[in-house]
């Protein structure tokens, strides 16, 4: 079997490479979470400068919140502004690589052209028909999560590898190298019902179909490098019973920890200073 070592935005992922850290940063005021929102040029600019300074290998820019639960729906030109401002002042303030979380490919070209150089794609190259040209003439790296628009059926774990699968082969005929893909088995996006367009039906309970992902992340994989957004999320909230994001960094870092354990190579935070420490402690404790 293959074990495929990526080379996401010129940074080496799994394998022998340490446990990346990718740190969020959301344009949109409509975003779950509060404290991860920066609009102003100066506030991007610190923030940026904040999470290069506490260890992060990456910058996963936002303009459009896919929360399930919210109702965030803005246009593709909102988005879109939102995140090529923020790629302007990303790139004054840091030499990092940029990830930009979109489903829209008029978005992910528009930003590719800007200089970004991943795209994060919540629905595996599926919601939008044009999103496989995109991909097809700029060849960027790419972070693939399970989705479907359908509601799905059966394990949890053998239903996010088929979905994965089936970005991969979208991926493949885009003629992107395997070398330039990470899988997320897309915790927090796997509902019973919801409010906006970016998730997967199911009927099973939700928290523990995310639970059993994180159990399993090995068999997730697929010789892939995996990686992991659980930062501040709601199966935490349930869990701890806490509806305040903000109360839930300490459930964040336990989760990182145990996913770092089974598997992950990426951790996806809005957390970069704790889960560094978390990141470290469980990789030396790892087998």
């Amino acid at each position: 079997m293959i074990n495929h070592v990526a080379k996401i935005g010129n940074v080496g992922v799994g394998g022998k490479n340490p446990v990346r850290i990718m740190a969020i940063l959301n344009t949109s005021p409509e975003s779950f979470y509060k404290k991860s929102v920066n609009t102003s040029k100066i506030c991007i600019r610190n923030a940026v400068k904040q999470m290069e300074n506490q260890g992060a290998d990456f910058i996963d820019v936002g303009g459009l919140s896919t929360a399930p639960y919210l109702s965030t729906i803005v246009s593709e030109k909102v988005e879109t502004k939102r995140i090529l401002n923020a790629i302007k002042i990303i790139q004054n303030a840091t030499n990092l690589p940029i990830s930009v979380d979109t489903c829209r490919a008029s978005v992910a070209r528009d930003s590719l052209e800007c200089g970004a150089e991943i795209i994060n794609d919540i629905s595996g190259l599926k919601y939008d028909d044009k999103m496989q040209e995109v991909i097809l003439k700029f060849s960027p790296s790419l972070i693939l999560c399970a989705y479907d628009s359908k509601t799905v059926l059966g394990d949890p774990v053998h239903v996010t590898k088929r979905l994965l699968k089936e970005s991969l082969k979208i991926a493949k005929t885009s003629n992107i190298a395997s070398e330039k893909i990470i899988l997320d088995p897309a915790v927090g996006f796997f509902r019973k019902n919801g409010l906006g367009p970016f998730f997967t039906k199911i009927r099973s309970d939700w928290v523990d179909r995310d639970l059993s992902i994180l159990k399993n992340l090995d068999s997730i994989k697929q010789t892939y490098p995996v990686l992991i957004s659980v930062s501040n999320k709601s199966f935490l909230g349930k869990i701890l019973g806490k509806e305040k994001p903000s109360d839930r960094l300490f459930g964040s870092i336990a989760a990182e920890a145990v996913s770092v354990l089974n598997g992950a190579d990426v951790i996806r935070t809005h957390n970069v200073e704790a889960t560094k420490d978390a990141i470290c402690v469980a990789s030396k404790l790892s087998k």
